[in-house]
């Protein structure tokens, strides 16, 4: 094994930051929509609001980030090697299989994380975000002509985005722990540094 350094201090603020509102968004969410009380309805209401307008100002810093820095080429989806990413993480994690990517610091994420991101970015977000801000705005619909639109529709496809975002997240905190430990993977969103496999040409010296 050897340690590499490959988070940088924005992309682990971020990525906590982000989870923190998720949460955050997520528990005042079913608040909202009935499925228990604990803040009350106007109180889940302001929280999720203001959680909302905080994730999107720091969305908004992370693109600026990605871009100005390159690390958007992280994302980039690939094909190569994603049915290995499946088998590893169905079969292979249980008879501790090698896993079939190595991790460096210009590629971070396995294809499978990719397209998972991709998924998150391309659909869920927008649609999330897309029918947050209608719900939000209601009342200026008329003005804006949008008057045709159901809010119940738009109400229905919200719901639909927030427990697909549910399912990413339940599919990320359980691929989070499979590193070479449980832990290993949560404590390099922590420190920065990841545990990885030695080259073979290292290993061999």
């Amino acid at each position: 094994m050897q340690r590499i350094y490959i988070f940088k201090r924005f992309e682990r603020f971020w990525h906590w930051s982000q989870a923190l509102l998720i949460i955050t968004m997520m528990l005042t969410g079913f608040e909202i929509h009935g499925t228990y009380s604990l803040l009350g309805f106007e109180n889940a209401v302001t929280v999720h609001s203001t959680a909302a307008w905080t994730l999107i100002g720091l969305w908004i810093f992370a693109i600026f980030w990605h871009f100005t820095t390159g690390e958007w080429k992280q994302y980039v989806p690939t094909t190569e090697k994603v049915v290995a990413m499946l088998r590893y993480y169905t079969v292979g994690i249980f008879v501790h299989a090698p896993h079939p990517v190595r991790q460096t610091q210009l590629s971070k994420h396995n294809p499978l994380q990719r397209l998972a991101y991709l998924l998150v970015k391309l659909v869920i977000n927008p649609l999330i975000w897309v029918t947050g801000l209608l719900y939000m705005f209601y009342n200026s619909w008329a003005e804006w002509g949008l008057g045709n639109l159901s809010l119940s529709t738009v109400a229905l496809l919200h719901v639909i985005a927030a427990f697909m975002m549910v399912i990413f997240f339940v599919a990320h905190v359980y691929l989070a722990t499979a590193g070479h430990t449980w832990t290993s993977h949560i404590k390099a969103m922590i420190t920065g540094w990841e545990e990885v496999d030695e080259e073979p040409s290292t290993a061999a010296k």
